[in-house]
């Protein structure tokens, strides 16, 4: 299997929000595991190839880790996937 060094980025939400529960990211990042999309795994998302290289656990804004989490690398980016957007290749 490829391997390839990854860039945590520390982040902060400084605005004064509450957010969701951060658990509802790690369910939904259990959910894509036991579904069989670990990292490494190849995947279409439409007729566009990826790979899983990583899981989304940010618990908020537009592309939360609850409703996306999966990060698909594809020629055109790294994206993030709900289960319902990507299937097994």
């Amino acid at each position: 299997m490829n391997t390839q060094h990854l860039v945590i980025v520390q982040g902060d939400r400084n605005d004064g929000v509450l957010s969701r529960d951060m658990s509802c990211a790690g369910h939904a990042v259990a959910d894509a595991i036991h579904a069989g999309f670990r990292v490494g795994q190849t995947v279409r998302i439409g007729r566009v190839a990826g790979c899983v290289v990583g899981y989304n656990i940010g618990h908020f804004g537009q592309f939360s880790g609850e409703d996306y989490p999966l990060l698909v690398r594809t020629p055109y980016g790294v994206a993030k996937c709900s289960l319902l957007e990507v299937a097994a290749a």
